[in-house]
């Protein structure tokens, strides 16, 4: 009911956001005189922030069509290497002749490290990692994982769990046909330790050269955050009660059973209300003042921010179970199709964790738990960071990320590129 009460809601705001649109063209148009005047200005920021506060926020491009490489601009193509119904794996292709030139050396990507960036699929869309693979993408060559949202998926296609979900991390590496650098980033380091050792388990010559897990949830004990303690405080039965709905028509995956997007939006904005209040109040005096470029700034970010694809019921209420709630892979618990999981299997996988100071998502200690898990990494295969002063989004994107965390993440990928 919930679902198709917030889909009506969209639909009954659809008058409302067309007159907002006419209204904030009107005041905007060259042609009208009075447009520049303090009630012109006024009136069209107000339209324009009713527009934006009504309008649907569909998954934005991913709009990287260059990376930068040693001061030279080399053009890049987005391909989809492989898919299934939950998800397209992205390859950044940067073009071979002007990556050449820019390294004044030979040869294409396929010699150059491959790296692996496993997106959350938590709510956001992968596009949420935009700045991450654009950084990636002047030292490697780099493919992501596209979730699909999975109110788009029929109800045909069955179910995907937690435990799918690793066996798509392995088939991903299978695909790229070498050994990959895999990244981590945040929610999915759980499933991707659990891939990696079950590959190392098998002897797969194709397991990952080296994991780096940033802000990820590995052990969810280690200093508990507001998120991490709803997730132990209430029962099992609770989440299944409150969090789950049925997907309404007229979407591909009419009545597919989903945590919604929008629920976990919610959550997050309730969380930092007034910042988002304050944001806002300050979009629409930089719309009065004519700060364009600050109020682009403010778009940017909230069209990413509130675009969000929905997860499987399955999905989510076992992440909720196996690694919130009784945190199988942390106590050596967890099986997987039958086998125990076992991270002490990784012995030439090399292993960083990243953490930010004040992330409030994951804690500090939760992602560094994974070094405990692996004893039979040497040390020479692993590194531990803390970044001071960032919260849990500034471990993978920011000013932070590309000057200190990633310069470091770059190194410990070429010392184990080295050696393969």
């Amino acid at each position: 009911m919930l679902y198709a009460l917030h889909e009506a809601a969209y639909r009954s705001a659809a008058p409302l956001n067309a007159s907002a649109h006419l209204i904030r063209d009107f005041w905007r148009s060259p042609l009208n005189l009075a447009g520049d005047t303090g009630l012109g200005r006024n009136l069209y920021a107000s339209a324009d922030v009713v527009a934006n506060l009504t309008r649907r926020y569909r998954k934005p491009p991913w709009r990287i069509d260059h990376a930068m490489v040693g001061g030279h601009r080399v053009p890049v193509t987005l391909e989809t290497l492989w898919q299934s119904p939950w998800v397209k794996l992205r390859h950044f292709r940067r073009d071979p002749e002007a990556l050449a030139a820019a390294t004044s050396s030979h040869g294409s990507d396929d010699e150059r490290p491959a790296i692996l960036v496993v997106a959350p699929l938590s709510g956001h869309f992968a596009t949420l990692l935009r700045g991450t693979v654009q950084t990636f993408l002047s030292d490697h060559d780099v493919y992501v994982t596209d979730w699909a949202n999975a109110r788009d998926v029929p109800i045909l296609e069955g179910r995907f769990g937690f435990f799918d979900y690793v066996d798509t991390i392995v088939d991903i590496f299978g695909v790229i046909g070498r050994r990959a650098h895999a990244i981590a980033v945040c929610q999915p380091g759980p499933a991707v330790l659990a891939a990696a050792a079950r590959m190392s388990q098998d002897d797969d010559p194709l397991r990952p050269a080296s994991l780096t897990l940033m802000g990820s949830p590995i052990d969810a004990r280690f200093s508990p955050t507001v998120t991490n303690k709803l997730a132990e405080e209430r029962p099992f039965a609770w989440f299944q009660s409150n969090m789950i709905y049925t997907t309404p028509w007229p979407y591909a995956g009419t009545m597919r059973r989903v945590y919604p997007g929008f629920v976990q939006l919610y959550s997050f904005m309730s969380m930092n209300a007034e910042a988002h209040q304050d944001a806002h109040r300050q979009y629409f005096a930089d719309l009065v003042k004519g700060d364009g470029d600050s109020a682009e700034k403010h778009r940017e970010f909230y069209d990413e921010y509130l675009s969000v694809l929905d997860l499987t019921e399955e999905f989510y209420l076992e992440t909720i179970d196996v690694v919130f709630q009784r945190y199988l892979l942390a106590k050596g618990e967890l099986v997987h199709r039958g086998r125990k999981i076992d991270p002490s299997a990784m012995t030439d996988v090399a292993l960083m964790t990243v953490e930010g100071e004040r992330d409030d998502i994951s804690g500090v200690g939760q992602t560094q738990a994974a070094h405990g898990l692996c004893p039979n990494v040497p040390d020479t295969l692993r590194e531990l960071y803390v970044q001071p002063g960032v919260g849990h989004y500034g471990v993978f994107n920011g000013r932070r990320f590309v000057e200190e965390i990633y310069p470091r993440v770059r190194d410990f990928v070429a010392r184990r590129q080295a050696t393969l």
